[in-house]
């Protein structure tokens, strides 16, 4: 998949590669490991820190088809991911395939990314594969306020583990368009993914509760006759290169200490 030249709706043959890859164990090293949760990382461009993650989750109490509801939840996103600056979709392309914008905040003093990507996802029995790459959309292009990231492959394997459990995978492959200094791999693979696999566990644990109370019959991506989004045509899209995007030199940057006013692990989501 990352070596495409034009946009494609991905298929059987690429939700089965990124499988694979989410199991493959061969050129991983592991970075972090506790309280069933697994850092991977792969360096793929040591002097740019550029690099691929991998997250594995044991999540107990929570069923495979739960955490994928909350996985595809942009209205419970902006509730429980506190790293979302403004996600919002901008069209559907198929049953199992549309277009979205997600911005994020990065550790400061980085600046905060933000990407326009196709993202596709496939059920298969108790098992489920939501996964995107970048496009270029013409109404969406580069903000000066925000780096505009490259992912090249980034997506979700839950694997159902009986009626109540599940482990979910996360693999990303995103160039952040600069030199990052160092200790951001580090930080990403050590504090950062595992935080963020935790917070999402127990925001899997309290979404039955909130979707009963927010439009819990609405889930388009079971139901697309219920989507909303125009449709787009593939045409209206293209690849987005890394190489035609403004590199920055943050590689110099010190770490400084986040700022305390962020919502705590124990925020309740209401």
């Amino acid at each position: 998949m990352s070596g495409r030249d034009s946009v494609q709706i991905p298929d059987d043959r690429d939700f089965r590669a990124f499988r694979a890859e989410c199991e493959c164990e061969r050129g991983w090293s592991l970075s972090y490991s506790k309280a069933g949760v697994a850092v991977w990382v792969q360096l793929l461009e040591p002097e740019r820190s550029l690099h691929k993650i991998k997250c594995r989750m044991e999540c107990k109490d929570v069923a495979a088809e739960t955490l994928y509801d909350v996985l595809h939840d942009i209205e419970y996103r902006k509730k429980w991911d506190t790293n979302v600056i403004e996600t919002f979709d901008i069209g559907r392309l198929t049953v199992n395939a549309d277009v979205g914008y997600y911005a994020w905040k990065c550790p400061k003093p980085l600046k905060n990314r933000d990407v326009v990507t196709l993202r596709s996802w496939l059920p298969m029995g108790t098992d489920y594969i939501i996964m995107n790459y970048s496009v270029k959309h013409p109404k969406y292009p580069p903000r000066k306020d925000m780096v505009r990231a490259v992912s090249i492959q980034t997506g979700y394997l839950v694997e159902g583990k009986g009626a109540k459990s599940c482990t979910i995978t996360y693999l990303a492959q995103v160039d952040p368009k600069g030199s990052l200094p160092k200790w951001v791999v580090n930080k990403s693979s050590q504090f950062l993914a595992p935080k963020a696999m935790k917070k999402m566990y127990k925001a899997c644990l309290k979404y039955p509760d909130w979707k009963q109370r927010h439009n819990p019959g609405l889930k388009p991506w079971l139901f697309p006759e219920q989507s909303t989004l125009p449709a787009l045509a593939l045409s209206e899209l293209s690849i987005q290169h890394a190489a035609s995007l403004e590199n920055i030199d943050e590689s110099s940057l010190s770490e400084t200490k986040d700022d305390r006013g962020e919502a705590s692990d124990e925020d309740s989501v209401n």
